[in-house]
C-alpha cells in the first residue's frame, strides 16, 4: 500500500513538473508575440477608446428609428475607420488588421425602395475636386519626405475628426487639418517653418477640379437633377475650390458639415441634405470620393455611387454602395441610365 502511494506521488509530481516546463516554454515563445501585439495595439488605444464613447453616446444623436437601428453600425464603423484613417492613404486605403479584428458587425440598412426616382445628387469634395497637388506640393518643400509627410498628415487629419466628434470637442476641418500638418511634422522630425507650412495649408484653398467635373454636372444639371455638396470643407474650403474651378452657379445648396459642428460618418452630417433639399433618402444620390464614406452613407439609408478614382477595393463593413465608377462620367451613365 505504501509503495503503491509513492508511486503515485512520484507520477503527480512528474506531471507537475512536466506542466511547469510546458508552460514556460510557450511563455518564452509567447513573450515576443505579446510584445509586437501591445506595440500595434497601443496606436489605435485612443482612437477605439473614442470609437466606443461614440458608439455610447449615439443612440440619443436621432430620435429618427433608420437612425436609432444605425447604433450598432456607428460602433462598427468607427472601430474599423481608425485602422482605415492608419493607412494614410487619402482616407480610403484597406483596412488596418489590429481594428478590424475587434469590430463588431452590424445590421445592414435596408435598401433603397424600389421605383423611387433620385431628384438630387449630393458630393462630397474629393469627387470633383482633385487632391493631388497637395502630396505634389509636399515633395517639392520637403524632397524625399514629401510622400510620408502626405500619409502622416492625411491619417492624424481624419483621426482628429472622429476623435473629436466622439469627444464632442469640435474644431472646423482647417483647424484640425493645421493641427494634423503640426502633428506630422513633429512625428517626421521635420522642421517646415512658418512659409512652408503656409503653403502647405493654403493648398487647399487652390484645389481645382477635375478634367471630368465640369462637363459631367453640367450633363447632370441638363437631366434636371438637383445638385449639392456635403462635405467636412468648411464654407471657406469650398467657396475656394468652386471660385477657382469655374462651378459657380452648378450647385443649388453648398452644406458643409461645419454647419452642423459635426463630421462625417455621424448620422447629423449626412442629414444636412434632407433638410435643406427637402427630399426623402431614397431621393438623394450620394457621391463619396472614400470607401469608408461610402459605407456611412449606405448606413444612413442613401443610395450610392462612389466615385473610385485611386481604385481601391470596398471596405469590409457589412454595407456597399449601390454602385462604383473611376470618374464622374461613370456617374453620369448610371444616373441617367436609371431616368
Amino acid at each position: 500500500m505504501h509503495r503503491c502511494m509513492a508511486s503515485i506521488r512520484r507520477w503527480r509530481m512528474s506531471g507537475q513538473r512536466r506542466r511547469v516546463h510546458a508552460l514556460s516554454t510557450h511563455s518564452r515563445s509567447s513573450l515576443a508575440q505579446r510584445s509586437r501585439f501591445l506595440c500595434v495595439s497601443s496606436f489605435f488605444c485612443v482612437t477605439l477608446r473614442a470609437s466606443r464613447t461614440f458608439a455610447r453616446l449615439a443612440h440619443f444623436m436621432s430620435d429618427d428609428p433608420i437612425e436609432a437601428s444605425m447604433h450598432s453600425s456607428r460602433r462598427t464603423f468607427l472601430h474599423r475607420a481608425a485602422g482605415t484613417a492608419a493607412t494614410g492613404l487619402l482616407g480610403s486605403a484597406p483596412l488596418a488588421v489590429t481594428a478590424s479584428c475587434v469590430a463588431e458587425r452590424g445590421p445592414a440598412p435596408p435598401r433603397p425602395a424600389a421605383g423611387r426616382k433620385i431628384q438630387a445628387i449630393a458630393f462630397d469634395a474629393f469627387p470633383i475636386f482633385d487632391p493631388r497637388p497637395i502630396a505634389a506640393l509636399a515633395e517639392e518643400l520637403c524632397p524625399g519626405k514629401g510622400a510620408s509627410l502626405s500619409d502622416a498628415w492625411r491619417t492624424r487629419q481624419f483621426e482628429y475628426t472622429w476623435l473629436r466628434v466622439a469627444a464632442r470637442e469640435y474644431a472646423d476641418f482647417w483647424q484640425v487639418t493645421a493641427d494634423a500638418l503640426a502633428f506630422a511634422e513633429r512625428a517626421l522630425r521635420l522642421d517646415l517653418g512658418e512659409e512652408r507650412r503656409a503653403r502647405l495649408l493654403g493648398a487647399y484653398l487652390e484645389l481645382e477640379a477635375w478634367p471630368d467635373a465640369l462637363p459631367a454636372l453640367a450633363s447632370l444639371k441638363r437631366a434636371g437633377l438637383r445638385l449639392s455638396f456635403l462635405s467636412n470643407f468648411t464654407p471657406r474650403m469650398l467657396g475656394a475650390a468652386i471660385e477657382r474651378s469655374g462651378l459657380g452657379g452648378l450647385f443649388d445648396r453648398v452644406l458643409s458639415t461645419d454647419l452642423a459642428r459635426t463630421y462625417k460618418p455621424d448620422p447629423r452630417a449626412y442629414r444636412m441634405a434632407l433638410d435643406a433639399l427637402g427630399l426623402e433618402r431614397e431621393e438623394i444620390l450620394f457621391v463619396p470620393f472614400a470607401g469608408w464614406d461610402a459605407a456611412g452613407a449606405r448606413w444612413f439609408g442613401y443610395p450610392t455611387f462612389w466615385v473610385n478614382r485611386l481604385g481601391l477595393p470596398a471596405e469590409e463593413l457589412g454595407v456597399s454602395a449601390d454602385a462604383a465608377g473611376a470618374g464622374l462620367n461613370d456617374l453620369v451613365e448610371f444616373v441617367t441610365a436609371g431616368a
